[in-house]
């Protein structure tokens, strides 16, 4: 029994052990983690979608009442919220807690440095981008306008640019901080869909979501602007496609952030008018 035993967890050892090697060797080897971090997104993503279908019909009761697209649109916001809170995490590490970007602790060229992680993280935020930009474009409009094509082909580009080429991801983390807004944004629809929109957790959002879309999506540009004014003669000995996504994408981003973010002030002065 003991000889069973001890046969058992040498096998388990080994299963273990040559499994690690597969991980480290292949799936997260420097020359493929952009594939494999893509394709892993993409799957994930797709569970979450079905986890969200699952767990909404059990938990929420205004789900089976929904149309089909609603429906869809709801999954679909479960796959964008996960998102968001992984790669707003991720970029708010990489951004203001980690060494690898910093002044002080790297000698180098800031726009060149990258690391596995780094890389890995991208790459399940392209997963990310081309399944919701498929999803968009297959239903079209009814997941978003012209402006979600633009706004998710931009970014998707120039998030899988840095990744592949490992030029200027420290600006790609900065600008995907601005995904921190995406679960507010997310809830403010749960809620009006839900027959919540006169409801006090209603209104909290709006505040929040005025807060948070000042600070990630219009304070932090600004943040990025200077800092890339600061580093440009780093900045300018990139390639001259990664140089024109550095300052091109960021541009229109932040043009249409500063759009929406006027009409959040709209949409949060008219509930605050009904509230009165």
């Amino acid at each position: 029994m003991v000889t069973v035993t001890r046969k058992t967890a040498m096998a388990i050892k080994s299963y273990h052990s040559q499994a690690e090697l597969l991980i480290k060797d292949y799936i997260l080897s420097d020359p493929i983690i952009p594939y494999t971090s893509i394709i892993g997104g993409i799957l994930v993503f797709k569970l979450v979608y079905d986890l969200t279908q699952l767990m909404s019909l059990f938990y929420f009761k205004s789900y089976s009442s929904l149309t089909k697209i609603q429906r869809t649109e709801w999954n679909n916001r479960g796959i964008s919220t996960i998102h968001a809170i992984f790669i707003a995490a991720v970029s708010v590490y990489f951004v203001f807690l980690s060494d690898l970007y910093s002044d002080h602790q790297h000698t180098g060229v800031v726009t060149f440095r990258s690391s596995a992680l780094s890389t890995f993280a991208l790459g399940v935020s392209v997963g990310y981008f081309i399944s919701d930009l498929a999803m968009i474009c297959w239903l079209y409009p009814s997941l978003g306008g012209i402006e979600y094509v633009i706004h998710h082909s931009l970014s998707g580009v120039a998030v899988a640019y840095a990744m592949f080429s490992g030029e200027g991801q420290l600006y790609t983390f900065m600008v995907l901080i601005s995904e921190v807004t995406t679960p507010e944004i997310n809830l403010r629809w749960y809620l009006d869909t839900a027959g919540l929109k006169k409801s006090i957790a209603y209104l909290i959002n709006g505040v929040v979501i005025f807060f948070g879309w000042l600070v990630a999506r219009i304070l932090v540009f600004f943040y990025m602007f200077y800092h890339v004014y600061l580093h440009y003669y780093q900045v300018k000995q990139m390639h001259i496609f990664g140089y024109l996504l550095v300052f091109g994408v960021p541009a229109v981003l932040a043009i249409m952030n500063l759009m929406w973010f006027g009409k959040i002030i709209k949409g949060l002065k008219k509930t605050l008018a009904k509230k009165q």
